[in-house]
């Protein structure tokens, strides 16, 4: 049975564990705050770049690009490129595990595929595991910064274009609630048409004719890469958010853990206390009884020493 000094500890040990869960709890509340005003201040650009490429397909119909489905259908990819989004580091429960399960998945459906990754958290998983890589990018995941998101597209659209990938996706983390964190998987290219127009916007639009220099196929591929950027960017302030919301979760979960605990041990170290005062207590009790029979013994004996010389 432990005794009061290491219950003790134990008490010490877990208030201090609950002071670093808090304080993980109070930094990750405020990095998920910034990076949300951070989307919001760059959404109004990704609206209007998405705005503009729908008033091109609304006044062009016969639009050829190598970012769209043609109009005769879908071609069977071969090749498939995954931007896989972790985290750096974990203590956020299962956030890192269901975007790494996720990626087994899609492996398991295609052969061909390459992965392209962000955060330490699966790069050390991929590479632990013999899984290869085609790109890391060697910044981290938090943070994230339209920058960041430009350098990733870039690399994904140098391989679409070159047709060594004939399919990207992505796999990412969505916070849906404060509670509820899921994983989701977005194809970035191809695209389809209807994802500009629509058939509502169709009819309800008016016939609108731009002249388009040096040609509507040329003004469409200039767009698209920034579009594709700020939904890659979009993308990883979703996973941190998620992940900043997953580790306050955690780090909440853990605070109350370390408040029963700390209760428990409590308890016990009132009760090894108690029981510690109570054995000082017998046993000075003990001693008393000892010392007065002793001195009733000794008056005893003295009385009957008086006797024999009397």
């Amino acid at each position: 049975m432990p005794g009061i000094k290491e219950v003790r500890d134990r008490i010490e040990s877990a208030n201090n564990m609950e002071k670093i869960t808090n304080a993980m709890y109070l930094i990750s509340s405020t990095k998920k705050k910034k990076a949300k005003a951070n989307l919001e201040s760059t959404r109004p650009f990704f609206e209007m770049n998405e705005r503009e490429i729908k008033r091109v397909f609304q006044s062009r119909h016969d639009v050829n690009s190598r970012y769209f489905y043609p109009k005769s259908g879908r071609k069977p990819a071969e090749t498939y490129a995954y931007l896989v989004i972790t985290a750096d580091r974990g203590l956020a429960g299962a956030y890192n595990h269901n975007v790494i399960k996720q990626v087994h998945k899609e492996m398991e459906k295609h052969k061909k595929t390459r992965l392209y990754v962000v955060g330490e958290y699966g790069r050390r998983y991929f590479l632990r595991h013999g899984i290869p890589i085609e790109r890391t990018f060697f910044y981290t995941a938090k943070d994230p910064t339209f920058r960041k998101a430009r350098e990733i597209c870039s690399q994904l659209l140098y391989a679409y274009d070159s047709g060594s990938v004939d399919e990207i996706r992505i796999i990412y983390s969505d916070m849906t609630s404060e509670l509820l964190t899921e994983v989701r998987m977005d194809r970035i290219l191809p695209f389809e048409r209807t994802r500009f127009l629509t058939a509502k916007e169709d009819k309800n639009k008016k016939d609108v004719h731009y002249h388009f220099n040096p040609s509507v196929t040329e003004v469409i591929d200039r767009m698209m890469p920034a579009y594709i950027a700020g939904y890659v960017f979009g993308a990883l302030v979703d996973s941190f958010c998620a992940e900043q919301n997953a580790r306050m979760n955690a780090m909440s979960a853990a605070n109350r853990n370390a408040k029963e605990l700390i209760g428990r041990l409590t308890l016990k170290y009132n009760m090894l206390r108690q029981s510690e005062i109570t054995q000082e207590i017998t046993e000075i009790s003990a001693g008393a009884r000892a010392q007065k029979k002793r001195k009733n013994q000794e008056d005893k004996a003295a009385d009957e020493a008086k006797k024999g010389d009397a």
